[in-house]
C-alpha cells in the first residue's frame, strides 16, 4: 500500500513537467524567430501612417469648405 501511494504521488509530480516541454511557442514568438515581424510592424506602420495622411488631407479640405462658406455667407 505505501509503495502505491508512493507511486502515486511520484506521477502526480512528474506529470506538470513533461506537460511543460510540450507547451507550444507563442506566434509572437515564431515570426520574430523567422524575422516575420519586421513585416508585420511595417505593415501596421503604413497603414497607421496612410490613415493619418487622409486625415490630414479631409481636414484641409473641410477647413477650405467652411472658409467658403463662411465668405459667401
Amino acid at each position: 500500500m505505501p509503495r502505491t501511494i508512493a507511486l502515486l504521488v511520484l506521477l502526480c509530480t512528474c506529470v506538470p513537467a513533461l506537460a511543460q516541454e510540450a507547451a507550444v511557442e507563442p506566434p509572437a514568438d515564431f515570426m520574430r524567430s523567422i524575422g516575420k515581424i519586421y513585416v508585420v510592424v511595417a505593415v501596421i506602420v503604413v497603414v497607421f501612417l496612410g490613415l493619418a495622411f487622409y486625415l490630414w488631407r479631409l481636414d484641409r479640405r473641410l477647413t477650405i469648405i467652411e472658409n467658403q462658406i463662411e465668405d459667401h455667407a
